[in-house]
């Protein structure tokens, strides 16, 4: 049995939701790296998808970083999202 660590679970929770989001896979790209204590996710987003992924007024932005933030410490390390275009 693998054992999935903090930054495969983040990336594969950012993956999910980016995927439902937008139109088709090629439209965003997710990236996780372990920084000491901290796991940092960085997500790719083609600029005619982004509006899709920021939301009205920044919403599921927002719920996104706050997933990543609850998740990164149920794992006990700390977790931030970046959204780049």
């Amino acid at each position: 049995m693998s054992v999935v660590t903090p930054e495969q679970q983040l990336q594969g929770l950012i993956e999910y939701i980016a995927g439902e989001l937008v139109d088709s896979p090629d439209d965003f790209e997710v990236i996780s790296e372990r920084r000491g204590g901290s796991v940092h996710v960085t997500l790719k987003v083609k600029e005619e998808a982004m509006g899709r992924v920021i939301g009205r007024q920044g919403r599921i932005a927002k719920a996104m970083r706050t997933l990543v933030m609850i998740t990164g410490s149920r794992n006990n390390v700390r977790a931030s999202l970046d959204i780049e275009g």
